[in-house]
């Protein structure tokens, strides 16, 4: 099968069986708490995804990998043709840098929950 076949035969499966489709490949997420329910239509068309469901997006995102061994490995690259920059960050690089982003947070009051706005006219955090 062609790979453009097999994109379509995903793509179909996602649409005939919704959660069935999504709850197999929520499978490959580390969950801190695994959902109750795959997808709550009760309310259309404010539809909820995973619901009960807990997991922490850094971990899944960042942690996991490094964990695997992979840590060293390109995580983020930044390619500005307007500035001529390219940096590369590995997950540990990129890891270390979130932790010292959210330790600076958490110095300014910042919890767990809490929303964080910042004004690109002003400069301001609110």
């Amino acid at each position: 099968m062609t790979e453009k076949g097999a994109y379509r035969r995903l793509h179909e499966r996602s649409l005939a069986d919704p959660q069935g489709f999504w709850g197999e490949c929520a499978q490959a997420i580390d969950w801190t708490r695994k959902w109750d329910q795959v997808l709550d239509a009760s309310n259309p068309p404010f539809y909820r995804w995973f619901v009960g469901g807990e997991l922490n997006t850094c971990d899944n995102a960042l942690d996991r990998w490094i964990d695997e061994g992979r840590g060293e490995q390109a995580a983020l690259i930044y390619d500005s043709p307007l500035t001529g920059t390219l940096t590369t960050f590995s997950y540990r690089e990129l890891r270390d840098r979130v932790a010292l982003f959210a330790g600076a947070l958490r110095a300014n009051g910042v919890n767990t929950g809490d929303r964080v706005y910042f004004d690109l006219d002003s400069y301001e955090v609110k």
